[in-house]
């Protein structure tokens, strides 16, 4: 045990350091300033200076989803803590585990209105797994080993630390390791194990099954033992997104994404099943569509850390609380039992169904018939491109849901998205901090223009700090999905959703790009795409834009309507907008 005479602000960092941090992104500022000076002096601890506390946090979650490990954000008190907000509740919608250490204005002033103070502990309450307001120097090192304990064991997710001015500059003795004092944290680990003897009998008893994987199996590093239970048990799986890369797109089993702009064959085989095995999945409204009318039919066994999802939507017939890697590991063994005592179950007239679904209603796009550059073709092209190992880090809009639709995923953790959220502005920053957190990984962010211009303040980051990212920026002058909606709903009526940026290039990305120390191209055309892309996959040493400019009227099909019922779900091509697809029927408008 190491014990030493020091300040707040200096057993903060040793803490970091401590806990094996590695990289903070964050912005000093009065508050926070103490923290900053020891911080100078680290040899451990990399600090990146971003040019928006937003991308700080998003930067944070993209360097957690990469690496598994917690992401670190640091900002100032006021203004500094509020703008962490946005991506504190992404982080939390998507359980993603991130510390967000935060100054506030001294122990005195607090609650007076002083200069830059903000109740961030108040605000953040809803969107924390726990946050933490810290007043004594004592308490730093015990209470960061508490939040980064927190944040990354159970249900993953953000921990806020707010640090009173006075606690960073008081002296305190720097005891290491610490006795962390948290007597009614004790998440689940292991599952009941007949629940789980009940959910295998109810597996090979079941007719029309379906293993509905969500984020959870990835944030349980369990990809390996689900690839094993899908092929025991033959069962047809899907993989929400925010599990995309859990279960390699190239297996027969898999049937692609649900939800609202899932695969034809992933939703309908929702719908018409008998059983759905819900592992780290929370039956999210954009997967259920009209929960009244999702998998009507279906009884349901639902795997999930947090008891709290247990039945929240859907009211489970098998809760099986418990870490899902061990979940699945039990599945398992209880599976080989019921094949070892001659019960199989019998799925044969259930693929033939889920194959045609799949042969028939494949995910396509048409081209453009005035010449424009199809998105799906551009996006397409950079996974094929690129390969299976990039990892693919998405804004969000009509861009986001192609990359979950054209690109192969393979791999786990190639994939990374704002899913609960739906944060515009997120690709940038947590392309960056993927970037940081996997160096030697090839690190694309597919973006929309509307996305880009919120947080491309970050590429002067990148080039600073020598982040080589790539940015596909995806131009059709419009906030896309926004558009596609008004297109569908509102009769066309496009009010404020025309950005300008496609032929008039305002701005100019390219200029932008270099303006920021970047690599700035352009592609307009199919035939250059692939040029273009591999012009900027020799670029190695700074970060590298690229302007699509594509077509405005692509829209993301298929797509089931907010609010309405999986089994309206309609499919329709540029060429041909006249038909829809209503679970297994083709019916003209």
């Amino acid at each position: 045990m190491t014990q030493e005479r020091i300040t707040g602000a200096q057993a903060m960092v040793r803490a970091l350091e401590e806990l094996d941090a590695q990289v903070v992104f964050g912005i000093p500022g009065g508050a926070i300033l103490p923290a900053y000076d020891p911080l100078f002096d680290s040899t451990r601890l990399r600090h990146i200076l971003v040019r928006h506390e937003q991308g700080a946090g998003h930067a944070a979650t993209g360097y957690a989803q990469a690496t598994g490990r917690v992401g670190v954000c640091m900002a100032t008190s006021g203004p500094g803590a509020t703008n962490l907000v946005t991506p504190i509740a992404d982080a939390y919608m998507d359980s993603v585990p991130i510390v967000a250490i935060t100054g506030q204005v001294p122990s005195a002033a607090i609650g007076t209105d002083a200069f830059q103070e903000a109740d961030i502990c108040g605000i953040t309450m809803p969107i924390t797994k726990h946050n933490f307001l810290v007043q004594d120097a004592d308490d730093i090192p015990r209470v960061l080993a508490e939040a980064f304990h927190i944040a990354a064991t159970g249900r993953p997710g953000p921990v806020l630390v707010d640090i009173a001015k006075d606690a960073l500059q008081s002296q305190t003795t720097f005891v290491w390791p610490v006795d962390m004092q948290l007597p009614g944290y004790r998440p689940a680990a292991k599952p009941h194990a007949k629940q789980v003897r009940e959910a295998a009998r109810m597996i090979v008893e079941a007719k029309r099954p379906v293993l509905y994987v969500g984020g959870g199996v990835l944030k349980a590093h369990a990809t390996e033992e689900l690839k094993t239970l899908a092929e025991l048990s033959g069962v047809p799986v899907v993989t929400t997104l925010m599990a995309r890369g859990a279960f390699p797109d190239s297996n027969e089993q898999h049937l692609g994404m649900p939800g609202m702009h899932g695969s034809v064959a992933a939703v309908t085989a929702l719908q018409r099943s008998d059983l759905l095995v819900a592992l780290g999945a929370r039956f999210d409204d954009r997967v259920t569509g009209k929960l009244s009318s999702f998998a009507p039919d279906a009884k349901v066994v639902h795997a999930d850390i947090d008891p709290a999802e247990i039945s929240k939507n859907r009211v489970a017939d098998i809760p099986i609380v418990g870490d899902v890697r061990d979940v699945i590991i039990e599945l398992i063994a209880a599976l080989r039992a019921e094949h070892e005592a001659g019960h199989n179950g019998d799925y044969a007239a259930w693929w033939t169904q889920c194959n045609g679904w799949k042969r028939t209603y494949p995910l396509g796009y048409d081209g453009h018939e005035d010449g424009t550059l199809a998105p799906q073709y551009v996006i397409e092209r950079i996974g094929k491109v690129c390969g299976p190992d990039t990892v693919i880090v998405a804004g969000v809009g009509q861009h986001q849901m192609w990359a979950s639709q054209f690109v192969s995923y393979e791999k786990p953790y190639t994939w990374i998205n704002s899913g609960g959220l739906g944060t515009m502005g997120f690709a940038v920053p947590a392309a960056m901090g993927a970037k940081v957190g996997r160096p030697d990984a090839l690190v694309w962010a597919i973006d929309g223009d509307g996305c880009f211009q919120m947080t491309n303040q970050e590429l002067a980051t990148c080039a600073i700090e020598g982040i080589p990212v790539k940015i596909a920026v995806i131009n059709n002058g419009s906030l896309g999905m926004v558009r596609q909606w008004q297109t569908l709903f509102y009769e066309g009526r496009y009010s404020n959703t025309d950005l300008k940026t496609g032929a008039k290039y305002l701005p100019d990305f390219v200029m932008l790009a270099e303006a920021m120390g970047c690599v700035g191209l352009r592609c307009e055309t199919a035939a250059d795409v692939d040029a273009t892309i591999e012009k900027a996959m020799a670029v190695t040493d700074l970060p590298v834009v690229i302007d699509f400019v594509v077509g405005k009227d692509a829209m993301v099909w298929p797509m089931v309507a907010a609010g309405t019922s999986n089994d309206d779900i309609k499919i329709a091509r540029e060429t041909a907008p006249d038909f829809e697809y209503e679970m297994g029927e083709v019916v003209s408008e």
